[in-house]
């Protein structure tokens, strides 16, 4: 989002899952996770419940660094304990620094939060202008999609954001569905992602899945729906895995990308493929990618 607003140059450190745009990663990083790399989906899931049942931090922030960077604008979130450095931890850090930078957590749960977090963070970093233009584009391009498919039929469509055990997507997921012409089976707009079972969503009866386990890339997806691939098969749905860590997991401008991406995943014959988005659509033998 900050570079979006066209303050990259400004932006002095990154947390070490940033990676966008091309050479963000390069900026010195300010956390880390606590969580053992190389873990399968079952066991990550398990460790983050066992620590956060303890009470315990999944991320640590390097003070140090920070220190050493006098900024004078921190940005975080504390919508998902899962996905940052608590938010409390990042103010009671903030409240040491000599600079004393304003810290802003930007806590979206639904789209339309999303989007009005563009012109608050513009506000807060002194770039207003950029933050109305950013916003109006943005709503321009979803106008865009729900003209393309307005009247068309609302396929009913699963949203996967893990898979072992299956979360169902919530907070925005369930709108950018539905403005891409879809209809939500399983999720609530602003609503936590929440666990189900198999049962639950074959119920459901999808007639496409959607596979977009949360901070991952397209072939990632791919490949964590294709471990789960007689579960899928079972529903008798289409199945589509997408790239969920650029354009579904995480609350900022590509949430475009991933509504325009959607609309052509419903509706490939009224929404033409956008330019560089990956989606992947599986037979549940071999992925081909589209």
């Amino acid at each position: 989002m900050l570079f979006a607003l066209g303050l990259g140059d400004d932006v002095v450190a990154v947390t070490h899952e940033c990676d966008y745009p091309e050479g963000v990663e390069q900026l010195p990083h300010l956390t880390r996770s606590v969580v053992p790399e190389g873990l399968e989906p079952a066991a990550i899931d398990a460790a983050v419940r066992e620590r956060t049942s303890r009470g315990e931090a999944l991320y640590e922030l390097d003070e140090d660094t920070l220190a050493d960077l006098d900024v004078d604008l921190i940005v975080t979130q504390a919508v998902c304990e899962v996905c940052a450095v608590s938010y409390d931890d990042v103010r009671a850090v903030a409240e040491r620094l000599p600079t004393h930078p304003q810290v802003i957590s930007l806590d979206p749960s639904t789209l339309g939060e999303v989007l009005a977090d563009v012109p608050r963070l513009a506000d807060a970093a002194a770039v207003p202008e950029a933050g109305e233009e950013l916003a109006e584009e943005a709503a321009e391009r979803i106008e865009e999609v729900e003209l393309a498919i307005a009247g068309d039929p609302r396929p009913r469509v699963a949203a996967l954001e893990w898979l072992d055990p299956v979360f169902v997507g919530g907070h925005w997921v369930p709108q950018m569905i539905e403005l891409a012409g879809g209809e939500d089976v399983l999720g609530m707009p602003g609503e936590r992602s929440r666990t189900v079972e198999w049962a639950e969503v074959e119920a459901a009866a999808p007639e496409i899945v959607i596979s977009m386990p949360c901070g991952l890339y397209a072939e990632e997806a791919a490949a964590e729906a294709m471990r789960h691939r007689e579960r899928l098969a079972a529903l008798g749905a289409r199945v589509v895995a997408v790239d969920a860590a650029a354009y579904f997991s995480r609350p900022g401008p590509r949430l475009v990308d991933g509504i325009e991406l959607l609309g052509h995943i419903l509706h490939p014959d009224v929404f033409e493929a956008p330019p560089t988005r990956r989606s992947i659509e599986l037979d549940l033998r071999r992925p081909s990618r589209v």
